[in-house]
């Protein structure tokens, strides 16, 4: 019974877990921005306001759930469960601990991640395209060229650890930290892949496929209630699988000396998600062609060469 009702409760417990940090993350997003702008951030629901997040949830679950009657119907809905599920699948192969992971022992784990990441670009264009909102479809293109042009980067980013490694299992790639986290020689890579990480979630500075102040909420115009959540929840699920990501490729993963591995692997994870937040308070959005030419101009050459000397150091190092 044992064998069976193992691998049940992990994925249980990572799927509900997941969706927890999505919905503290947008109650600790509002109260460290508060902190960051000197005001105080949402403390009216319950003390110091932390029954803020059960408020929200309240608010989506019983908001009017209306579909236009202008929109692609059947794609309109499916839209933002496919956002919703890539970003949740993608952590089933982020091994936590060593013994705690639904899929950490996945052989091409970084490979079936980098897939779920192109399908969750399918979300973001069908939602604008079926919305038939030219501000969605606007929103929806610029999230496809924005999300394909910077999972190339975030691609070419993380093949210096794969080569250093010498696995695309993300267990591997962590238990190769041992005794040298690769933040220190690959810390081109790690710049180039939190770059991307944020071009990939949408976060400001990079919020280009729903820029408030040019095309109104960009691809998600046109959602509310649940449809919209699904949407709100699937970017901070990214965010925390962005950082989860790093901690792993970069930070040693759960290594780390006298805590147990799950609180090392969660503070990394914490202090990373309160980066991406204080980017969101300190920086202002570039222009959209601004971000682009950085990518290809800059980052592409940039990940490229992070191969190419990967790669030469680790043939001098064997005596080639």
């Amino acid at each position: 019974m044992m064998p069976i009702v193992w691998p049940i409760l992990v994925i249980v417990v990572t799927v509900f877990g997941v969706l927890g940090v999505a919905a503290v993350s947008t109650m600790l997003e509002r109260r460290l921005l508060g902190v960051f702008q000197d005001r105080p951030g949402p403390n009216r629901v319950g003390p110091f306001g932390l029954f803020q997040v059960i408020a929200d949830a309240m608010k989506m679950l019983f908001k009017q759930d209306w579909i236009p009657p202008f929109a692609d119907k059947p794609v309109f809905l499916v839209a933002p469960i496919i956002g919703f599920l890539a970003v949740l699948l993608c952590f089933g192969v982020v091994p936590i601990t060593p013994i705690w992971g639904v899929a950490g022992e996945l052989n091409v784990g970084l490979l079936f991640i980098f897939g779920m990441l192109g399908l969750g670009v399918y979300s973001v264009v069908l939602a604008g395209w079926s919305s038939n909102n030219k501000y969605a479809l606007l929103g929806g293109m610029r999230a496809a060229a924005q999300m394909i042009s910077y999972e190339v980067f975030m691609g070419l980013s993380v093949m210096g650890v794969v080569m250093a490694a010498g696995s695309f299992s993300i267990r591997d790639i962590v238990e190769a930290q041992t005794h040298c986290w690769f933040i220190i020689p690959q810390c081109l890579g790690a710049v180039i892949f939190l770059l991307a990480g944020i071009a990939e979630t949408h976060r400001l500075p990079f919020d280009f496929p729903e820029g408030e102040n040019e095309i109104g909420a960009g691809f998600h115009t046109e959602y509310s209630g649940m449809k919209f959540g699904m949407f709100y929840l699937a970017e901070y699920a990214g965010v925390a699988l962005s950082s989860a990501l790093i901690t792993t490729l970069y930070l040693g993963g759960w290594h780390g000396p006298f805590l147990p591995p799950f609180l090392w692997f969660a503070i990394k994870v914490f202090l990373l998600i309160c980066f991406y937040i204080l980017l969101r308070a300190a920086l202002p959005r570039p222009r959209y062609d601004q971000l682009m030419s950085f990518g290809w101009k800059v980052l592409l050459p940039l990940s490229l060469l992070n191969i190419l000397v990967t790669g030469a150091v680790i043939l001098l190092r064997a005596g080639v």
